[in-house]
């Protein structure tokens, strides 16, 4: 498997786990220091998982829409120990009424190859 191939589905399973609120899965994947802009922290730049935990803590309920992403138009550079994989995040959900809807981002995602393989250590979210 290339390391773009195995960027590729380590970031598709970042994605699920954000989708299923699978903070386990989420955090084996992510390098404890992990930064990030989003649109959440309201243009300041956020600093380790805490953060994150707050979103996935969050209490689920009927009215809560499950959601299901898909990665557009990828880019993979790999940079020696380190690579940035770019792509529109399309995100397929229910709406407050119950009617399907599609909404995406823009992310780019940093990932940092260690001993123990590849950990995601940065990433920034725009919406489209």
């Amino acid at each position: 498997m290339t390391a773009e191939v195995e960027l590729l589905d380590l970031s598709r399973k970042l994605l699920n786990s954000i989708d299923t609120g699978d903070w386990s899965t989420y955090t084996s994947l992510c390098d404890p220091s992990i930064t990030c802009f989003e649109p959440e922290a309201l243009g300041h730049l956020v600093d380790g998982l805490p953060f994150h935990k707050f979103y996935f803590d969050l209490p689920g309920s009927a009215t809560k829409p499950a959601k299901q992403s898909s990665i557009a138009s990828p880019h993979v550079r790999v940079i020696g120990d380190a690579a940035v994989v770019t792509y529109v995040r399309v995100v397929q959900k229910l709406d407050a009424a119950g009617a399907p809807i599609t909404v995406a981002a823009m992310e780019t995602r940093v990932w940092q190859k260690t001993a123990a393989g590849w950990k995601h250590v940065h990433f920034h979210r725009t919406p489209c």
